[in-house]
């Protein structure tokens, strides 16, 4: 793990000290405890002093056992992908974080994906109105599909995924209907899985109830950059492709070159570092339930 940490095939050389000795990795002489167990309720957190409890883990998404972190000693969890049910807040910073307040123990950050499209969705929203929605994320392959060829139950991710474009489904549409539920009837998605180690982009197209231009769009997006999005939102006006937004730690970088407008039908696009993008928000979240004094 340690030497994981240090060196990624991705984002390079971690420029800091790292070691590690039987039951630690060490950063910069700080220790930081290994633990195992098989399920939230085998470690014991208040022997730690846990605070917040960031499950990545992606196996344990529903409250009852999530709240074993809290039985077991820990003050609040971010769950890093979106739940199972309906009982747990999922949170887009940027969009909808005013629905916390402390007594939220268990907290979803949504995923990479819905971290990106939804301050578009919010922006085109306010702007001219959304009737429907489609996105489409072309998203670089994950963990979920296999090197080579072998069983799967997404027939599609058994296939060698440095070899092929691969067309699956995506969370993100029912994520963000529940980001925003006045649109939980009217936005569908599905994903794209491309022969990319890492950088992806989601393609949105919009019926809205108004009409709008490029110019316009691109300018809300622009003032939003600079404004109350900003860390957020990047408005870019370069012709980017994947490679450039690797360590982006922004949720989403719109592309304004892409912008296209035909009547009421409005398409936009932005990039996203899944990985560091996604990461910087989970750090964002801890920030703010620290600021707000809800730990």
């Amino acid at each position: 793990l340690s030497h994981l940490l240090k060196y990624d095939s991705v984002h390079g050389v971690l420029q800091e000290a790292v070691g590690y000795d039987e039951n630690h990795i060490i950063v910069n002489g700080i220790a930081v405890p290994l633990l195992s167990g098989r399920s939230p309720q085998e470690i014991d957190w208040s022997s730690y002093n846990v605070d917040i409890v960031i499950e990545c883990s992606g196996k344990f998404k529903g409250r009852q056992a999530l709240e074993h972190h809290l039985k077991n000693g820990a003050k609040k969890v971010i769950l890093c992908v979106p739940p199972d049910g309906d009982d747990i807040k999922m949170v887009v910073l940027g969009v909808n974080e005013g629905i916390l307040d402390e007594n939220d123990s268990i907290i979803s950050n949504a995923s990479c994906t819905t971290n990106n499209a939804a301050p578009m969705i919010k922006l085109i929203d306010e702007l001219c109105g959304v009737e429907q929605a489609y996105i489409t994320t072309i998203h670089s392959y994950t963990t979920d599909q296999s090197l080579h060829d072998q069983p799967h139950l997404d027939l599609r991710r058994a296939r060698a995924a440095s070899q092929s474009i691969v067309p699956t489904t995506t969370g993100a549409a029912k994520a963000l209907t529940k980001i925003f539920p006045h649109l939980s009837d009217v936005i569908g998605g599905c994903g794209i899985r491309v022969p990319v180690i890492n950088g992806s982009l989601t393609d949105i197209t919009f019926n809205v109830n108004r009409e709008s231009s490029i110019q316009e769009i691109n300018t809300t997006f622009k003032e939003n950059a600079n404004n109350q999005l900003k860390s957020i939102l990047l408005y870019t006006e370069d012709p980017i492709v994947s490679v450039d937004i690797n360590n982006s730690s922004y949720s989403c970088t719109f592309d304004s070159q892409m912008t296209s407008v035909i009547g009421k039908m409005v398409k936009i696009i932005g990039w996203y570092d899944n990985e560091t993008g996604y990461s910087s928000r989970v750090v964002d979240l801890v920030h703010l339930l620290i600021r707000k004094n809800y730990v």
